[in-house]
C-alpha cells in the first residue's frame, strides 16, 4: 500500500506528464508493492486536480472488457476511468494529434443515463431502464506510461488510458436495436483496419454498465443521471499517425469520424 504522500507524488507526475506529452516508466518498476486500490486512488487524486483547475466531470469509461482488449494488453480484467469535459467531441472534430503522448483508437458504444444507478446490485436490466439512449463512439486512448509491461495497476493510475472521445451516429434507444449484434467497420484513410459486434463486451455492452456501478460502490461512489459512459471497446486498440482521418461505420446507427492534425 502507498501512503497519502507518495499517491500526491505519482498525481503530480501524471499531471505533469499530460502537460508535456510524456511517457513515464512504468509505476510498477518503481513502486512493486502497490495494489489496485492504490491506483484508484492515484486516479481520484489526478482527477480532482484536474477539477479543481476548471474541468467538469461528465461520465465514466470501461476498459478491457472484451476478450480481444484483454488478449491485446495481456490484462484480464475490466478497469474503470473519468471522463471530463475538455475530452469530448463531436464527430467530424479534427483533433491536434500532439495533444497527445501517444495515440490509438477504439470502437465502442455510449450509455447516456437518464437516471442515476448506485450498486452493489445493478443488473443489466437496471442499467437498460436507466439509459436514455446509446450513441457511436470512438475513444482516444492516451498513455503517459511505458506500454511494455504494464499492469493493471499502470493502466487505472493512468486513469485508463482515457484521452478523449468522439461521439457521433445515431443515438437510439435501447430497445430499438438488438445492442449485442451492433457491428462496427473501423477505417483508417479509407481503409478498412478491424471490424466487430458490441456483444464482445462481456456479451453484451449494458453488462459493462452494470460492472461499473457495482465496482465504483467499493469506492463508495456511484453514476449520477446525464453521465457518459463508454462500455467497452469491440476491436483491438488501433494505433494513429498524424494526418490520419478515422472513421467507424455502425451500420444503422451511423458513423464517426475524426481527423487528427
Amino acid at each position: 500500500m502507498l501512503d497519502s504522500s507518495q499517491i500526491a507524488s505519482i498525481a503530480d507526475e501524471l499531471v505533469q506528464a499530460d502537460r508535456d506529452r510524456a511517457v513515464l516508466p512504468r509505476l510498477t518498476s518503481r513502486y512493486p508493492d502497490m495494489g489496485i486500490e492504490d491506483s484508484y486512488a492515484i486516479q481520484k487524486e489526478w482527477s480532482d486536480r484536474r477539477i479543481a483547475n476548471g474541468a467538469r466531470l461528465v461520465g465514466h469509461k470501461i476498459g478491457l472488457t472484451s476478450k480481444v482488449m484483454q488478449v491485446a494488453t495481456g490484462i484480464s480484467e475490466p478497469d474503470y476511468g473519468v471522463i471530463h469535459d475538455d475530452m469530448v467531441h463531436e464527430s467530424g472534430a479534427t483533433l491536434e494529434f500532439d495533444r497527445f503522448s501517444n495515440v490509438r483508437v477504439e470502437v465502442e458504444l455510449a450509455f447516456v443515463l437518464s437516471k442515476p444507478l448506485a450498486g452493489p446490485d445493478v443488473s443489466i436490466f437496471d442499467v437498460l431502464d436507466a439509459t436514455a439512449y446509446v450513441v457511436p463512439a470512438l475513444e482516444v486512448l492516451n498513455s503517459h506510461l511505458e506500454l511494455e509491461g504494464r499492469t493493471i495497476v499502470d493502466t487505472i493510475s493512468d486513469n485508463a488510458a482515457m484521452g478523449a472521445m468522439v461521439l457521433g451516429g445515431r443515438p437510439v434507444k435501447v430497445d430499438a436495436v438488438d445492442l449485442s449484434w451492433v457491428p462496427a467497420l473501423l477505417y483508417r484513410n479509407q481503409t478498412i483496419e478491424d471490424s466487430g459486434v458490441a456483444g464482445a463486451v462481456l456479451g453484451h455492452p449494458a453488462l459493462g454498465v452494470a460492472w461499473l456501478a457495482n465496482k465504483l460502490a467499493e469506492h463508495g461512489q456511484s453514476l449520477d443521471a446525464g453521465e457518459i459512459i463508454l462500455a467497452g471497446s469491440f476491436t483491438k486498440p488501433m494505433w494513429v499517425e498524424r494526418g490520419d482521418t478515422i472513421h467507424a461505420d455502425y451500420n444503422e446507427l451511423g458513423s464517426v469520424t475524426c481527423r487528427f492534425s
